[in-house]
């Protein structure tokens, strides 16, 4: 437990439901699957992929995302995420995720996260760790 070594990955899946449409998020005006809904579930099969591998007392923060939104996704169809670490290199973390709709690539995406000090972390933003400030 604790090193976070490439090769760790995970899925994650999501139905796309009107609440999460680029109208309804404010990202477009067209009713599919918004692109911030996408970058949500990519990071969370990501976190879903460490999870078990953290370092006692660490978590990751988002840092940055490059997306490639290839492929609209209407309402009532299902999405999958599969979340590849690539690199650790100190306290970043680098991921690939594709999003798939069936056999159909939705979306590719590389992204970083960053280990932190949870504790210390929450201190610095004001919060209590339950997410109240």
């Amino acid at each position: 437990m604790g090193s976070c070594d490439p090769g760790l990955r995970q899925t994650r899946s999501l139905l796309v439901s009107p609440d999460i449409t680029a109208v309804e998020l404010g990202s477009g005006d067209v009713p599919v699957l918004g692109t911030p809904a996408l970058l949500a579930l990519a990071e969370g099969a990501c976190v879903d992929a460490i999870a078990d591998d953290l370092p006692e007392g660490k978590t990751s923060v988002g840092a940055w995302a490059e997306i490639e939104h290839e492929r609209p996704t209407p309402v009532g169809q299902e999405v999958c995420a599969e979340a590849t670490l690539i690199g650790h290199h100190g306290r970043r973390l680098e991921f690939n995720v594709m999003v798939r709709q069936g056999d159909e690539i939705v979306a590719r995406i590389r992204h970083r996260r960053v280990l932190v000090d949870r504790v210390r972390f929450l201190e610095r933003v004001g919060a209590n760790g339950d997410g109240q400030a």
